[in-house]
């Protein structure tokens, strides 16, 4: 626990609540879902990629495999993105 303004936060459930507000909108390489969170950045939304391969490699084991790269937004920019998405994802199969 650390100590915020008299207030004691547990980082766990602070995280917690982070992640249940998040939204896995898209996966795929970690090449693809970087370009695709630079678009919803030039539309203003905010996201958050998660790459358990790499955390795993990082933190001495493996989870996941090397294409398994999950792109987040905010619950509240789902209805935003989706579209942004959909088009993406139409130009991918192109």
């Amino acid at each position: 626990m650390i100590p915020l303004i008299g207030v004691y936060i547990s980082l766990s459930n602070l995280k917690q609540n982070i992640m249940e507000d998040l939204i896995n909108i898209f996966s795929d390489t970690e090449l693809t879902v970087s370009h695709l969170k630079n678009t919803l950045a030039d539309n203003g939304i905010e996201s958050m990629i998660k790459n358990d391969y790499e955390s795993g490699v990082s933190a001495g084991f493996v989870a996941g495999t090397q294409t398994s790269v999950d792109l987040y937004v905010f619950s509240k920019d789902v209805e935003k993105a989706q579209p942004i998405v959909d088009k993406f994802v139409i130009e991918l199969k192109k």
